[in-house]
């Protein structure tokens, strides 16, 4: 059972600078905080049923989605570690680079 949530540093940084693109774009924390909600909500459930996402073609990666969002993740014995919170509007290239 998955006990405990692990942010990769890069996973951290990319989903901080999406927050932050929001408040600045829109003046305003309320979606960011929103966003970060929703997000930490779905982590949660994720630590409750770890395999609720697909399979994706990388090897040992699942991905859950969440409206525009996509969540990154791999299952360890006793960890789930998030790789990635993706902004689906964003270019798909850079994904590609994250997970090579």
């Amino acid at each position: 059972m998955v006990r405990r949530v692990i942010w990769t540093s890069k996973a951290d940084a990319i989903f901080t600078s999406i927050l932050d693109f929001y408040i600045d774009r829109n003046k305003s924390k309320t979606f960011s905080r929103k966003l970060n909600k929703e997000v930490n909500e779905i982590i949660k459930l994720l630590l409750d049923h770890p395999f609720l996402g697909i399979k994706t073609d990388y090897k040992d990666i699942r991905v859950l989605i969440k409206g525009e969002y996509k969540i990154f993740y791999q299952i360890k014995p006793d960890e789930l570690v998030i790789l990635l919170v993706w902004d689906c509007r964003q270019n798909l290239d850079f994904l590609n680079k994250v997970f090579k």
